[in-house]
């Protein structure tokens, strides 16, 4: 037990030395001097540095914005162009059945008339065909291309089938430009 005191005032000892060897290494006085100097260089450096990292982020950003900004003008008058020349090239397939219209309109002859304006509704056909127009079909009822406006029941038509077309539907590709109006059996 006294063997055991013995080493553990020792170790004590010797501990307590290092403690007063560590404070004699690093006295107060000297690091309170040398410190505030230190730490105010090293602030404003870190300061410089954060305001250079600050500077770079802002130009980042604000050449961004001016790449977005030109992106936007530049899309807005893109799609402004292509609508004037879609629509331009949709009023040069027309003008053609405007000049037909006036060369049958000339006509006295009730026979002449007839047949003008029937060459008249094949150049329309024509024209919305290459435009890429078709006519809906109208055998069966579909309520996606065709709009009901009367029923009628009759057993010697099949169920859904169309009996009447009061005006005609067109589609451009998938879209429906007008639904067809139609008069539906059963």
């Amino acid at each position: 037990m006294e063997n055991e005191k013995v080493k553990d005032t020792e170790e004590n000892k010797e501990t307590k030395e290092e403690i007063k060897e560590g404070n004699e290494k690093v006295s107060p006085e000297s690091t309170e001097k040398e410190d505030p100097d230190k730490e105010l260089e090293e602030a404003k450096k870190k300061a410089s540095e954060l305001e250079n990292k600050c500077k770079e982020t802002n130009d980042k950003y604000l050449r961004i914005m001016a790449e977005y900004d030109n992106f936007r003008k530049r899309t807005a008058k893109e799609r402004d162009g292509i609508y004037k020349e879609a629509y331009s090239d949709a009023i040069k397939q027309i003008l053609p059945l405007i000049d037909n219209m006036e060369r049958a309109s000339a006509y006295k002859d009730g026979d002449e008339l007839a047949k003008g304006v029937g060459m008249i509704v094949s150049s329309i056909s024509d024209t919305l065909k290459k435009m890429g127009v078709c006519e809906i079909e109208t055998k069966t009822f579909d309520p996606k291309l065709h709009n009901a406006v009367m029923h009628v029941e009759d057993e010697n038509l099949g169920e859904g089938e169309i009996v009447e077309v009061f005006q005609k539907g067109y589609m451009l590709g998938d879209k429906v430009i007008r639904h067809a109006m139609v008069k539906v059996a059963n």
